[in-house]
């Protein structure tokens, strides 16, 4: 779902929530300006159950913790399902392209799990990540190039769709070893798929949607099947890989994880670096400062913080527990508000202001905790980095233009970002 431009002209003004009955989570309100109605949550009703989407909102910072602390208590079954109900017709379209999303990292409590976050954490561990930042560097300024010619004549240029989706999603090809695929067409289906599982789309947009889905379910599994992936390759380490009672991962599971891991690591990535390109250009004396690694680096953790492109996550829980107070049933599924985790005033002081350093700053859960902790934060958090010091570098002469205020969003139950960075050279 896109939230789009508003019809005035200025700022939104901010909204005071009344009522938690008024809370809608896919609402204009809440995309644009959440963090009134995740205060009056954590403050209200720090466990609330929202009948819109039957989920149990979770917004305190303990509470969120203790849930994915907990995995036996709380599940991960239902972290990939579809938000709104799937109609047939839809159901049809994802049935013909063989489309299943089985357990196999975010939605897997089961004992594969373990193994499976292995492999995926040899192609995202801290040292491999610092090795390929001469890779990040190099296609940072090959985009950038784009964006000073056509700024250096005076034109506006849209750093979303020109810098921070594509530089995300070349690196990772490169890095998993992927060929074959268009980066624009891997972009679309992506973006098709967060839509169609975490939006609140019409029935003829969930058609749209399932059709590209479909598309990318049926190209990820030519190329698990295809047997020709080079053996050092994200898919060649799936081929090889065994699950705990010595059998091969099945074709499905595989498909399931690589849906996961290039969603994950080009969609979410290039939602952040939009995030934290919109705010360093919106603070006037930051621009200038942004490309020093040193400040890069720590305007990127406040920004994971404060205003993470993964908003919610999601658990159902496996038996009755008590959290926040309150007394959940077996099968209460939960929504882990992870940006209002992260403005909780009893872990981090004045959490409205942006402060970089913030000495107890790596305390946010904007990757989870535990074990499911995200497996590519290492490269989520360097992309951006390298992102903004470089972006910086290369257009220290850059504003954002005066629209800015109007910028559509993404605002999906899981997931939300500027879908513009447009600026201009400074007169």
């Amino acid at each position: 779902m896109i939230i789009p431009d508003l019809d005035n002209t200025g700022p939104v003004a901010p909204y005071a929530p009344t009522s938690l009955g008024e809370l809608d989570l896919f609402g204009d309100g809440f995309v644009r300006d959440p963090y009134p109605w995740l205060d009056t949550l954590r403050t209200q009703a720090p466990v609330h159950h929202d009948p819109g989407t039957g989920l149990w909102l979770v917004s305190r910072h303990r509470d969120v913790r203790q849930v994915l602390l907990d995995p036996a208590a709380f599940r991960p079954d239902n972290a990939q399902d579809a938000v709104t109900p799937l109609p047939v017709p839809v159901l049809r379209v994802l049935a013909r392209a063989g489309v299943r999303i089985p357990p196999a990292l975010a939605n897997n409590g089961t004992d594969s799990h373990a193994g499976l976050r292995r492999l995926v954490n040899r192609f995202f561990h801290a040292r491999r990540v610092a090795a390929a930042v001469p890779v990040i560097e190099r296609v940072a300024d090959d985009l950038l190039a784009t964006a000073r010619t056509r700024t250096a004549t005076g034109d506006p240029c849209d750093l979303f769709t020109s810098y921070a989706q594509l530089l995300p999603c070349r690196v990772l090809l490169e890095l998993l070893g992927i060929e074959g695929v268009d980066e624009t067409r891997l972009i679309r289906w992506s973006d098709a798929s967060l839509e169609l599982f975490w939006g609140r789309p019409a029935p003829g947009r969930q058609l749209e949607l399932a059709e590209l889905v479909g598309e990318f379910h049926r190209w990820l599994t030519a190329t698990v099947r295809g047997g020709g992936a080079a053996p050092d390759s994200f898919i060649g380490a799936l081929a090889r890989h065994r699950l705990p009672d010595g059998g091969p991962l099945p074709v499905e599971t595989a498909v399931s994880a690589c849906f996961f891991v290039f969603i994950a690591g080009q969609s979410t990535t290039g939602q952040l670096i939009a995030t934290v390109l919109r705010g360093a250009l919106a603070d006037p004396g930051l621009w200038p400062r942004a490309a020093h690694p040193d400040t890069a680096k720590a305007w990127v953790e406040e920004v994971l913080r404060r205003e993470p492109p993964v908003t919610t996550w999601r658990r159902t829980t496996a038996r009755a527990v008590r959290l926040g107070g309150v007394e959940l049933p077996a099968g209460a599924r939960l929504l882990l508000m992870l940006m209002g985790s992260g403005s909780d005033p009893e872990v981090f002081p004045d959490p409205e202001r942006m402060c970089p350093h913030r000495p107890n700053i790596r305390q946010h859960l904007a990757f989870g905790v535990g074990r499911h902790r995200c497996p590519g934060a290492a490269l989520a958090r360097t992309e951006a980095t390298v992102a903004l010091r470089m972006a910086a570098r290369a257009l220290p002469d850059v504003r954002l233009t005066a629209d800015a205020p109007r910028t559509p969003m993404l605002g999906l139950l899981s997931f939300r970002a500027p879908l513009r960075v447009t600026v201009r050279r400074a007169a």
